[in-house]
């Protein structure tokens, strides 16, 4: 069985259509963003190893917070890279490959909106119990270059800033909730059409 000949485009549908691959700078910026989280993680690793002695359990579970913070948004640009370029640009043809990702077998616009709705409330729940731990702390100065130098117990959070990040948290699930209902409406409505057309 031969496959059938692709269609020929008009001019104008065929530069509209080629216009998709403007965005392939887009992901190999994200590549190279990548690769500087990767930096960051090492650095951030080389850290902790090498002031273990030295560091406190809350500055330890810092660390390790931060770490993981580095790790989901590693997470996050691997979805918008694969997931994004599979969905606007073109096919990756990944199938039977043993390494392909499951959830890119069924991903699509929808999906991947909301599969990065929970990539951002996994970093903001990472950010927010960070504050919850530094808040311990509040009734200490703000930290400054001379502090921070001198080893001097001092904090980053404040009680508003913590208040704020709280708030954003909550939106953030809010819209994740949102965009999920939206979705499931949409693909019930599509799926009562596609029965009601049987």
């Amino acid at each position: 069985m031969t496959p059938e000949p692709t269609p020929r485009l008009s001019p104008l549908s065929a530069l509209i259509f080629s216009s998709r691959w403007l965005q392939l700078p887009l992901y190999l910026g994200l590549i190279v963003a990548q690769a500087v989280y990767v930096f960051l993680f090492v650095t951030e690793l080389w850290h902790l190893i090498h002031d273990v002695v030295s560091l406190s359990e809350q500055g330890i579970m810092l660390i390790v917070l931060g770490l993981i913070d580095v790790v989901m948004i590693s997470n996050l640009l691997v979805m918008v890279i694969v997931g994004g370029y599979e969905t606007f640009v073109s096919r990756l043809n990944l199938e039977g490959h043993p390494d392909q990702p499951e959830w890119l077998s069924h991903v699509n616009a929808r999906v991947l909106k909301v599969k990065l709705a929970m990539a951002i409330i996994g970093i903001s729940s990472i950010h927010l119990l960070k504050s919850f731990i530094e808040a311990g702390q509040l009734g200490l100065p703000l930290c400054t270059a001379d502090l921070v130098a001198a080893r001097a117990l001092c904090t980053k959070a404040t009680a508003q800033g913590v208040m704020w990040q709280t708030i954003i948290h909550i939106v953030f699930i809010l819209s994740a909730i949102g965009i999920a209902w939206t979705d499931k409406l949409m693909t019930g409505n599509a799926s009562k059409r596609e029965h009601a057309a049987h």
